[in-house]
């Protein structure tokens, strides 16, 4: 299970490295035809940009989640060994209900835009859609994996 983890983590950064660099093509083709007047200015460019941008959202929080380096405030001071891996616990958990949340919540949504398509360039709003839910399964199977190392291996912390 630990492979396909690992195989899956670096689909996904793979998957964020090619959105990122497909986004940079219609946002530049969107600024130089500002400046430079051979360039048409392409309708499309809006929405292929926005489909990126949501993709690059997503797949960065997929991978923040894996990495463990997505956003966190301390606000209480250091407990102690035992108080941080319960606090990490709890958040863990916490984490997992957002997940699942976002995994149901987003096959309604995506299933909402199954039969929609975009008003410019026609693209079907099932392949945004489509990221909740496989955020909410990602950040699922990422944190059941974290869950398993908090409980596996106790004398670490």
């Amino acid at each position: 299970m630990r492979i396909f983890i690992k195989k899956y983590f670096e689909f996904l950064q793979l998957a964020l490295t090619l959105m990122l660099m497909l986004l940079t093509i219609p946002v530049l083709l969107q600024v130089l035809s500002r400046f430079i007047p051979f360039i048409p200015r392409y309708i499309w460019t809006e929405e292929v940009a926005r489909f990126a941008f949501i993709w690059v959202i997503m797949l960065g929080a997929i991978v923040a989640v894996r990495e463990n380096t997505h956003f966190k405030v301390d606000l209480l001071p250091n407990l102690g060994p035992v108080w941080e891996r319960r606090i990490q616990l709890f958040l863990l958990v916490l984490m997992l209900i957002i997940a699942i949340v976002f995994l149901i919540g987003g096959w309604q949504f995506a299933q909402f835009g199954a039969t929609q398509f975009s008003e410019i360039s026609g693209l079907p709003m099932l392949a945004i859609y489509i990221a909740w839910p496989i955020a909410g399964g990602s950040w699922i199977l990422f944190l059941l994996e974290q869950l398993y190392d908090h409980f596996d291996l106790p004398n670490e912390h």
